[in-house]
């Protein structure tokens, strides 16, 4: 029995030690498992704040985006909210117009009192309607002797003449008028042929087809 009992006191101290090992390992585990998880949390907040601040720099982008195009409609807005309304006015310019040259020359010097008054009087209602167009920016395309600009003129028929550029404009058949840089009314014109090349830096673009309906209209 007394062997028994000194070899039981002979492995005491190794389980002890074996427990005591156990116990250090499981500590210097949960350091390094304290180590890592605050690494892999720090790298994920790390990430989630780039992600926030692309998200803020997308969002920021978008906004003066937003800006930018409300600015340029509200500016648009201002420039051409007349534009329906002036393209209607344009007949009543062109009725006044067509009225004054119907008026045989004759006519205009005779001495009644009564018709030059008249005359006057439409006149007078044809400057103040062009007048108040061009003060809500509405401009009169008169290209008479100008090469064509198929962006503001609209070719109605070509005539052959070797004493001007080919694509001069030779005759105006109805004026046409702008607002800004926007066309209300192409102007109809007649295109010259058969003359010599615009330079090369000035060449005018093709007049194209004859708008033979357009030219009816007219």
């Amino acid at each position: 029995m007394a062997m028994s009992d000194q070899a039981k006191e002979e492995r005491a101290p190794d389980e002890a030690e074996v427990a005591a090992g156990a116990a250090t390992e499981q500590a210097e585990g949960r350091a390094e498992g304290t180590v890592d998880g605050d690494y892999e949390a720090l790298v994920r907040l790390l990430k989630e704040n780039e992600e926030l601040k692309d998200r803020a720099l997308r969002a920021a982008a978008e906004m003066e985006n937003l800006r930018r195009r409300t600015a340029r409609d509200v500016q648009d807005a201002r420039a051409y909210a007349i534009a329906n309304f002036a393209r209607d006015m344009l007949s009543v310019s062109d009725n006044l117009r067509r009225a004054l040259d119907a008026i045989p020359a004759e006519a205009k010097e005779s001495d009644a009192v009564g018709f030059k008054a008249l005359v006057e009087g439409v006149e007078i209602t044809e400057r103040a309607m062009q007048a108040a167009l061009e003060r809500h920016g509405v401009k009169k395309l008169d290209p008479q002797g100008e090469k064509f600009d198929p962006n503001f003129h609209q070719a109605m028929f070509e005539v052959p003449n070797t004493e001007v550029p080919s694509g001069t404009v030779v005759e105006v058949v109805q004026t046409g008028y702008s607002i800004g840089d926007r066309v209300l009314r192409p102007a109809m014109v007649g295109v010259s042929k058969g003359g010599p090349k615009q330079p090369a830096s000035e060449a005018p673009a093709e007049p194209g087809p004859v708008n033979e309906q357009a030219e009816k209209d007219a």
